[in-house]
C-alpha cells in the first residue's frame, strides 16, 4: 500500500465501461440453484460442530452433550465452542477467524439471509461465549483444548472421546499476537452484530476485544514459537503475527470508531507489512481482508484518512471488473 505505487492510466474507466456494457446484455439461465438451502446447510454445519452442553433448540439431533469438563485440568471453564473439522480438538486460531467471518457476513449481508439470519447470529454467539471464557483472565488467552496427536490417532465421536483434553495458553511470557489478535478481531466484529440485538453483550464483547488486542500488541510474538509442539503442523502460523494486529485494529476501528485505532493502522502499516501479498485470504493470512475492510470504508467516504489504501482499492476494483468480464464472456459463450 503506502510503499508501493500502482499506475494503470485509463484502465479503470475502460474496465467499468466494458463491465456495464456486458451487464446490459441478456444472460442465458443455465441452471437454477437453491441458495437458501445452501445457506441453511452452511449454518447448520456449525451446529454439528458444537462442543459442550447443547441447547434445547439444537437442530442436529444426533449430536449430544460432550466435553463438559474442558478446562478443568487448568482450573477454568472452557466448555463450549466448536470442534475443528472432523477432529475433537478446539483450535482457538481458526475458530476465532471463523467467528470473524461469520460476523462479517451478518454485518454486510444479514438483510439478505431471510429466516437463516437468526441461526447465523446464534452461530456467532456460540463461539463468542467460548472466546469470552478463553479470555476471562487478563494477560492470558486459552488457545487450544485437546492433544492433536492423540486425537488424530483415534477416530471417535466427541460424545465418546477418551483422548487427552490438554489445555494450552499464551501469556506475557509465552506470547501469541496472531491468535490473540484474531480473537480480538472476532470479538470486535461480533460486537457490531449484537449492537442492536443485545447492547450489554455487545459492550462486553468490545471491551474484551480492546483488552485482548492490547495484550497482543504489548507482548508481540507468534504462538507457533510459544506452543510449537502443540500447534504445529496443524495450525502453525507461517505468515507471521503482523497481519493479525492490523486486522484486529481495523475491526476495532470499525466497531468503536475510535481515533486511536485509525492512528495505529496508519502508524504501523509499514512496520507490520500491510503491503504484503494479497493473493490469498484465510486463517493464516489476513492481508486481503484488511484491504477489503479498510478500502470499503474509503469507498463509502467514511475514512479519508486512509489515503494510502486508495490505490489498493483501485487495484482490487480493477481485478473485480476483470473477473466479472471473464465470467460474463464465458457465460455468453456457453449460452
Amino acid at each position: 500500500m503506502a510503499p508501493k505505487s500502482f499506475s494503470f492510466p485509463g484502465i479503470f474507466p475502460a474496465l467499468l465501461a466494458a463491465s456495464l456494457a456486458l451487464l446490459l446484455l441478456p444472460t442465458p439461465i443455465i441452471a437454477v440453484h437453491d441458495y437458501h438451502d445452501a445457506l441453511r446447510k452452511s449454518i447448520l454445519f456449525f451446529e454439528g460442530q458444537r462442543s459442550g452442553k447443547l441447547p434445547p433448540d439444537q437442530r442436529v439431533k444426533w449430536r449430544r452433550d460432550s466435553a463438559l469438563r474442558d478446562g478443568s485440568t487448568a482450573g477454568v471453564d472452557l466448555t463450549g465452542g466448536y470442534y475443528d473439522a472432523g477432529d475433537n480438538i478446539k483450535f482457538g486460531f481458526p475458530m476465532a477467524f471463523t467467528t470473524t467471518l461469520l460476523a462479517w457476513s451478518i454485518i454486510d449481508f444479514g438483510r439478505n439471509m431471510g429466516p437463516e439470519l437468526k441461526n447465523a447470529v446464534k452461530a456467532v454467539k456460540w463461539s463468542t461465549d467460548y472466546l469470552l471464557k478463553a479470555t476471562a483472565k487478563p494477560g492470558v488467552v486459552y488457545v487450544q483444548v485437546g492433544d492433536a496427536y492423540s486425537d488424530h490417532s483415534c477416530w471417535e465421536r466427541p460424545e465418546d472421546m477418551d483422548t487427552l483434553r490438554t489445555v494450552y495458553k499464551i501469556d506475557n511470557a509465552h506470547p501469541g499476537s496472531d491468535v490473540a489478535g484474531e480473537t480480538a478481531a472476532a470479538l470486535a466484529a461480533a460486537s457490531i452484530v449484537f449492537r442492536s440485538r443485545d447492547s450489554a453483550y455487545s459492550r462486553l464483547l468490545l471491551n474484551r476485544a480492546v483488552r485482548v488486542f492490547n495484550f497482543a500488541d504489548k507482548h508481540r510474538g507468534a504462538y507457533s514459537s510459544s506452543l510449537h509442539a502443540a500447534v504445529c503442523p496443524f495450525y502453525c502460523d507461517v505468515n507471521g503475527y503482523q497481519d493479525e494486529l492490523l486486522w484486529a485494529a481495523a475491526w476495532l476501528h470499525k466497531a468503536s470508531r475510535k481515533r486511536a485505532y485509525r492512528e495505529y493502522i496508519v502508524k504501523n502499516e509499514v512496520v507490520l507489512r500491510a503491503g504484503d501479498t494479497i493473493n490469498e485470504f484465510g486463517w493464516d493470512n489476513k492481508h486481503a481482508g484488511i484491504n477489503v475492510l479498510i478500502s470499503k470504508e474509503v469507498l463509502m467516504g467514511r475514512a479519508d484518512y486512509f489515503q494510502s489504501f486508495k490505490q489498493m482499492l483501485m487495484v482490487l476494483f480493477a481485478l473485480y471488473c476483470l473477473g466479472f468480464l471473464i465470467l460474463k464472456f464465458n457465460t455468453l459463450l456457453v449460452g
